[in-house]
């Protein structure tokens, strides 16, 4: 059978992205198809209400009916048998029975209560159009434009048009549109023609999410940042997270891998516990989910709003402690079809690449390096004494490297980065389609996104798709959200010890990628040596390992949600919700056998392949059930009740498998080779929960509200199973008082805040490798691999293998603060102050050796965080011109206030990173260098005063041009006690700052990100050794110090090992590097095209654009290093710079 015309000439992913598309048309198309019907119409009604007929004749006819509800609510019953009759004479027919009178506008039938009069039955005889737009010229889709005081009237379509026949010249009409002033005018009014509704720049009644339920901003009473749709468009990313950066105060987001996967990491004011567990809980739809949200679509999200101190949060209890994220999707808005197109197609390049030394200069110093290795073994020696004479292996100069320092020509000058990384592509596509009916709204999407990686091999696509529906009928409610979303991503090892990105740094630029034939070059694995000594430690070919390994996963993940709302009594409602978040992945590794083990005693030599299988899947679903009150006495008290009881429950799967032996390399699944080992896992968890919440607002004046959750968690013992979190917060409009009416020409709101409020964590009992994390850590626990001897031999039983505390409980999280919001013309401006104290933090304390057993977990620690955020605004409008300016800034300060009963620890995951009661997580603590000896004899006064005494840790003599340690207790000694704490690797300032300018049909947006009083060590292969594991150096050492060059930025060039300079034998803040930064995270340039030609061209908006990311970085490192990388030994994927051309199209 021959292919569909569509799929010729289309790659398989294209062809299906298509067929989906296609479907989905299918689908959604007939409904906005429909034509009037006003003839033949059959009708058979029996004592019915009227709405019920209204139904009924809309299904036949297709025109909708808009009146108001307690009107036909009030209305008599009717009763007929009409056939084959016109739409006239049944509404005639309801007239004479029901007292109700009908006005048709084009597909809409206005219901009023009074008959009209004669003279306006004569005034009646004009119709009023005209166009609906916002103060940009753009339409206003589904605005109400009604005949004040009588009810009837129309929206308007797609066009932002409307039309109204026989309004009475002394009518007015009342346009509105949520997010928008209302508008009365005249029907005598020539304004008519071309109405403008402009948005309440003062922004006081926006609407925000505050978690089971929304507020009117002017009445929230805590601390919340929000981020609207347009400002997530704004980035072209994978992860939704992305477009967060720089957008809110206190809500550090960082990038610190450019991996095509996406990946971000998020902070809410600090971190707040020393374990793993410091994400913020993410709430998609009302759905709490663990990992599902890494696939959502950015052109989904309506809002982002983050909860960020505890009162807010508190209604999340157990799950909010560092803050709770809540995501809100699209919902179908207008009455007609809306379809829109977005796509964009991006080149992306490495950001920032490493300046290494070539060839020639590399054989230069790596010269030098040996001939100082020489010099110190043997005084009397001479740079120019021939390896013959150098008693050491390690002292003589390789021969490979002798072309080099002889200025040889057309030798080869490898550049190990230009060899790993490309120029690649990325590319997105985006359809969705919504709109509402009478009864029910809908908005459906599907996404392709397509990216490669940077890094040679690597890439990473995703399909994804959503589908919310809501309804109404009669006193109920109802809804779906369905989003399921299919990723593929071939992976390479670029992270961590051996991977791509560092090989590519330690690997000297002497050797060739490929040999002669060819074949892949592993000089770099142990060939270079003299006699038994290693010039060089092992690296394998990182264009080799790229391209000889495989690593593909397959992730499929699904949220979703279902509910039902009841109105039980005005204002009463009772709502049922069953939420889930399916994550699953599979992972199929292998490692060819033409790729060479790493190690000398195996260069060249093929590999015993392998191959690595693994699956695993997560379930998390949730259970809610709501009870929701709302109610207003006397036009000034309004009062909110909110009573939830919740279920939820993960559970984990997973198992893996690993063969060698395969016969070849063609056969590549495990069932081809020999198992030799695997595992399977399973965990789960439940949390039960209960919530009672009450706002009370007087005026919108004065605000307080109150709530209190109880959890159960089955990761705690029976005694400690349950958590209570109260919160409290309270608001004051002053700006509403009779004493501040004189302000009102120039101030529109001032109102303070303050809030108290209690949280708890049980994610502290993760670890940063999940496999690692303790899901019933107060149980005990026996492993079976144990032996004990029994009858002479030895016998496999049970042991104890950690002792285990019943009595463990929550991570508890204590914070108060307060508030400033004001609205100055226009002008906007939020202050916040916080005090987060965070006690029994769960850690690991250890048992003495004697009793042979792991360290438990026990609540022994506490954290202090207190900060300072700041948001200033400035919105306007001239002429043709619009501005938006948003900055914002957080302070935080972080204070470790108790470990346990010691004063230090040492960071698990990183030894030079330090923990010590009164100081900030996570700082450097490191001996402190105060320049370079700037001769051998002042090297040997400081080696005389302080080597030989006890605690002296260099095991290398000092030279002039080494670095100058401080004695820094002036105890006459230099040991342990002189090292100092240096910079952290958390931010102390996080800033950003937004800007949105308008001129005519052209927009401009800019986002800047940055951070201040941050750092990080930088060692090996960022800044290169002379041998060890990293012997290829950066341009940095070009400014070494000589006797020549004493005003140097680095230290004099040794070989690694002798030298008391270098990261690796002694680390000093002198490695420790400022990384404060300022980033244009986004650049993007629009132009929309005019109505004539899109009128012309039949389309309602085309919206083009130029958009770039990470742009330019400023920063005083003396390294060509992105200051948001995670690894001081740069093991990681780069972060990359995009420059993509986009369009957004409005059908």
């Amino acid at each position: 059978m021959n292919n569909l015309l569509i799929c010729k000439g289309i790659s398989k992913n294209s062809c299906s992205f298509l067929a989906f598309l296609l479907f989905t048309f299918i689908l959604i198309v007939p409904a906005a198809a429909q034509t009037l019907k006003e003839h033949d119409i059959t009708l058979r009604v029996q004592n019915e209400p009227v709405e019920s007929v209204f139904n009924k004749i809309s299904k036949q006819t297709n025109f909708k009916f808009l009146y108001d509800q307690e009107t036909v609510n009030k209305a008599p019953r009717v009763s007929f048998d009409i056939k084959n009759a016109s739409l006239k004479q049944i509404l005639g027919e309801i007239t004479t029975q029901a007292k109700l009178y009908f006005n048709r506008t084009d597909h809409t039938i206005a219901v009023s209560k009074q008959p009209l009069k004669k003279e306006e039955t004569a005034q009646r005889t004009r119709t009023i159009q005209g166009i609906v737009a916002d103060d940009k010229g753009e339409p206003v889709i589904g605005a109400s434009v009604q005949i004040k005081g009588e009810g009837s009237g129309t929206i308007t379509d797609i066009d932002g048009r409307y039309s109204i026949m026989n309004v009475p010249e002394s009518a007015t009409l009342t346009i509105s549109y949520i997010g928008y002033k209302t508008v009365n005018i005249s029907a005598k009014d020539k304004n008519t023609a071309k109405i403008t509704l402009v948005e309440d720049s003062k922004m006081i009644d926006e609407v925000v999410v505050v978690g089971y339920g929304v507020q009117r901003k002017r009445d929230v009473s805590t601390s919340i940042s929000s981020v609207k749709a347009e400002q997530i468009a704004e980035v072209s990313a994978s992860d939704f997270r992305q477009a967060l950066a720089g957008k809110m105060p206190g809500v550090q987001v960082t990038q610190p891998s450019g991996d095509p996967e996406g990946s971000v990491s998020i902070r809410v004011r600090g971190i707040s516990t020393v374990n793993a567990g410091s994400d913020p809980l993410y709430i998609i739809d009302g759905v709490p989910v663990e990992r599902g949200f890494a696939n959502l679509n950015n052109n989904d999200v309506e809002s982002v709003e983050v909860l960020k101190d505890a009162s807010s949060a508190a209604i999340y209890g157990s799950r909010g402690s560092n803050g709770v994220i809540i995501i809100t999707t699209k919902q179908g808005q207008s009455e007609k079809m809306k379809v829109q197109y977005d796509g964009y197609y991006g080149i992306q390049s490495v950001s920032k690449k490493l300046s290494m030394m070539n060839a020639y200069q590399f054989a230069e110093f790596a010269k030098d390096g040996h001939d100082n290795a020489y010099l110190d073994a043997n005084p009397g020696g001479s740079p120019d004494d021939p390896n013959g004479m150098r008693p050491n292996s390690w002292e003589r100069i390789p021969t490979e490297l002798f072309p080099y320092l002889n200025g040889d020509k057309g030798l080869t000058d490898t550049d190990w980065q230009d060899a790993i990384f490309r120029t690649a592509a990325t590319t997105s596509h985006n359809v969705s389609i919504s709109g509402r009916g009478k009864t029910v709204g809908y908005f459906i999407s599907a996404n392709y996104y397509d990216k490669e990686g940077i890094i040679i091999n690597s890439d990473f696509k995703k399909y994804s798709m959503r589908m919310n529906l809501d309804g109404k009928y009669k006193r109920l409610k109802f809804g779906l959200n369905f989003s399921p979303s299919y990723s593929t991503s071939n992976r390479v090892d670029a992270s961590g010890s051996n991977g791509i990105v560092q090989s590519a740094l330690m690997m000297p630029p002497v050797w060739p990628v490929y040999n002669a034939d060819g074949s892949y070059n592993y000089q770099g694995n142990g060939y270079w040596r003299i006699g038994n000594d290693y010039q060089h430690n092992a690296v394998l070919n990182p264009v080799a390992m790229a391209n000889l390994q495989s690593d593909v996963v397959d992730r499929m993940a699904i949220v979703g949600k279902v509910f039902a709302e009841l109105e039980l009594y005005k204002g009463l409602t009772y709502n049922i919700s069953f939420g889930g978040d399916y994550y699953g992945s599979h992972n199929d590794q292998y490692r060819s056998s033409e790729l060479p083990l790493l190690g000398q005693k195996y260069y060249d030599v093929k590999s015993n392949p392998t191959a690595y299988s693994s699956s695993g899947f997560y379930f998390n679903w949730l259970v809610e059930n709501k009870i929701n009150y709302n109610t207003t006495i006397k036009d000034a008290h309004s009062i909110n009740v909110v009573l939830v009881q919740s279920a939820q429950k993960e559970t984990y799967k997973g198992d893996n498998v690993t063969a060698t032996d395969f016969p070849n390399d063609y056969i590549q699944t495990i069932s081809g080779g020999t198992v030799t080992k695997g595992a399977s896992d399973k965990t789960q968890w439940t949390i039960a929960s209960y919530l009672a919440r009450v706002q009370y607002s007087y005026k919108s004046k004065y605000m307080a509200s109150a709530a209190i959750r109880a959890d159960g968690s089955s990761r705690f013992g029976k005694n400690n199973r349950w958590g209570y979190f109260p919160s409290f917060s309270g608001a004051w409009r002053i700006s509403e008082e009779e004493f501040m009416e004189s302000t009102h020409d120039w101030l529109s709101s001032l109102k303070i805040r303050a809030s108290w409020g209690m949280l708890g964590n049980q994610d502290a009992l993760n670890k940063s490798n999940p496999w690692e994390n303790q899901y019933y850590p107060w149980m005990q626990t026996y492993n079976l691999d144990g032996n004990y001897p029994m009858g002479g031999n030895l016998t496999t039983g049970y042991y104890q293998k950690a002792y285990r505390i019943e009595d463990l409980s929550w991570e508890k999280s204590t914070t108060w603060g307060i508030g400033l919001d004001a609205v100055i013309n226009h002008v906007t401006f939020t202050f916040d102050y916080y005090d987060r104290k965070t006690t029994d933090i769960i850690m690991e304390v250890p048992v003495p050796t004697e009793f042979g057993l792991d360290p438990y977990f026990d609540n022994v620690g506490s954290m202090r965080n207190r900060g300072v955020e700041v948001q200033l605004g400035y919105n306007n409008k001239w002429n043709d011109w619009s501005l938006n300016v948003m900055g914002n800034m957080a302070y935080n300060k972080n204070k470790i206030e108790d470990l346990g009963g010691v004063d230090r620890m040492t960071n698990p995951d990183d030894g030079d990173l330090w923990r010590f009661v009164g100081k900030p997580i996570d700082s450097y603590y490191v001996y402190k260098a105060d320049g370079f000896f700037q001769s051998d004899a002042e090297a040997q006064q400081w080696m005389d005063t302080y080597k030989g005494k006890d605690g002296y840790p260099f095991g290398q003599d000092f030279q002039a041009g080494d670095l100058r340690y401080v004695d820094t207790n002036g105890d006459g000694k230099l040991d342990a006690d002189d090292r100092v704490l240096s910079k952290t690797i958390n931010p102390v300032v996080t800033f950003g700052l937004n800007l949105n300018v308008g001129y005519k049909a052209f927009d401009l947006t800019l986002n800047f990100t940055g951070a201040a009083n941050v750092g990080r060590a930088f060692t090996k292969e960022a800044f290169g050794e002379f041998s060890g594991s990293a012997g290829h150096p950066s341009t940095a050492w070009l400014d070494s110090w000589t006797p020549e060059n004493t005003n140097a930025s680095m230290p004099r060039v040794a070989e690694s090992r002798k030298s008391p300079s270098e990261a690796s034998n002694v680390m000093s803040d002198f490695w420790v590097i400022n990384t404060s930064y300022l980033r244009l995270k986004t650049l993007q340039l629009g132009y929309t095209l005019p109505k004539s030609v899109l009128n012309a061209i039949g389309l309602s908006n085309v919206r083009v654009y130029y958009s770039a990311e990470n742009l330019f970085t400023i920063d005083s490192m003396p390294l060509n290093v992105d200051p948001e990388t995670v690894s001081s030994r740069l093991s990681s994927y780069p972060l990359v710079m995009t420059n993509s051309f986009g369009v957004n199209v409005t059908f």
